[in-house]
């Protein structure tokens, strides 16, 4: 039997009040229910500082915060990421560039992203996820096409990440095919032919 593929979830909010822990949830178990092992990287348990030295940064990687090694190793083994967007001053959330910009573009290269955007509007956070296409791109990550983009997040996900409409499940189920399919084969042609 084929191991499951290993995606984590990166939790771009750490406001208060915050709807992106919701989509999370949810995310983790339309990704479980279809096959996948899921983390979600959330910056406020995870208590990223405001970057100062990333982990690239260090000549003795051994003198680096031990949350940044063991993070970038998961990273690093990862098939396949999603990144869960709000939408701040029209643009991408501070915590989530400051969260990914800890690790070196090499720790995501050759995999395929998602993009999951949400907002209390009727927008759904597509100005954010415009953005994240270009700067997940300059990270190494390849997004795939779909981007599920949630208006009315708290109408349509509840505390505990359950979705109330039908909309989450299939725009969830849209994005998630794409991105086990180009999982499945960015990881076969990593391990056969390696990278550049």
């Amino acid at each position: 039997m084929a191991s499951k593929l290993r995606v984590i979830i990166f939790l771009g909010s750490v406001r208060e009040g915050r709807l992106g822990i919701r989509v999370a949830k949810f995310m983790k178990t339309q990704l479980e229910s279809l096959g996948f092992e899921a983390t979600i990287f959330d910056p406020v348990e995870l208590q990223y500082p405001l970057l100062v030295k990333p982990l690239h940064f260090y000549r003795n990687q051994s003198e680096a915060p031990k949350m940044l090694i063991e993070t970038n190793k998961q990273i690093k083994e990862a098939d396949a990421f999603v990144v869960v967007s709000a939408e701040y001053n029209h643009s991408i959330p501070p915590a989530l560039s400051n969260m990914l910009d800890h690790y070196p573009g090499s720790s995501f290269s050759y995999r395929p992203a998602g993009i999951v955007c949400y907002s209390p509007g009727i927008y759904g956070g597509m100005r954010a996820a415009m953005q994240l296409r270009s700067f997940l791109g300059e990270m190494g990550m390849l997004t795939v096409s779909n981007i599920f983009g949630i208006p009315k997040v708290h109408e349509s996900i509840d505390e505990t990440g359950s979705p109330t409409n039908s909309h989450m499940q299939s725009g969830a189920g849209s994005l998630i095919a794409q991105l086990k399919w180009a999982a499945e084969a960015l990881k076969n042609h990593r391990e056969k032919f390696g990278t550049p």
